[in-house]
């Protein structure tokens, strides 16, 4: 049975194609949730008047890869330090978050942050959300936004300087986890 993890590290782009490339993970939406603007587009969200965050939707096989691990990647691949930002992406839209879908799910954040803190320098600034009324709605992102590294992003100059170092980092962190390092 898929489970689903929701999750905010930044850009979409990028954070999709990290969790793409993981064993076990049978899909990634990429998607925004978290605001008070029913039906948000990109450039709302982008613009930052929504309250939105970009995030991703990971649907994934627990018989092969854990809840922790995921976590354990989504905190290794992003800079859960920056507060409202990741890299040159500034704004609510791209914060550090969490969003569980109960009390297990809850656990297993903290849980998460309390390991990626023991190994961090500064604070870790990632928020658990549980978002009511509109807020909780979890919106897809407009088509050309799924699937964005393999259809567009390798042409994209943002993309190109982003995405690679994640999976550099991911495919040397996690080997064990990730799709191309074993199929190398």
């Amino acid at each position: 049975m898929t489970q689903y993890l929701t999750l905010a590290g930044g850009c979409f782009w990028c954070t999709e194609a990290v969790f793409k490339d993981v064993i076990g993970v049978e899909s990634v939406e990429s998607g925004y949730l978290g605001g008070d603007v029913p039906n948000p587009t990109y450039q709302q969200v982008c613009g930052g008047r929504t309250g939105h965050a970009e995030a991703i939707r990971v649907g994934f096989d627990a018989g092969q890869v854990s809840m922790a691990d995921l976590f354990d990647i989504f905190f290794a691949t992003h800079d859960p330090t920056q507060l409202n930002r990741q890299g040159n992406d500034v704004g609510t839209q791209y914060r550090s978050a969490i969003f569980p879908d109960g009390p297990e799910q809850e656990t297993a954040a903290r849980a998460a942050i309390a390991r990626a803190q023991a190994n961090a320098s500064k604070p870790i600034v990632t928020t658990i959300e549980t978002p009511t009324g509109v807020g909780a709605t979890w919106y897809p992102a407009e088509g050309y936004h799924q699937d964005y590294w393999e259809t567009s992003g390798r042409s994209n100059p943002y993309c190109l300087a982003v995405i690679p170092p994640k999976l550099q980092k991911l495919r040397k962190s996690f080997a064990a986890r990730s799709k191309a390092a074993v199929a190398a």
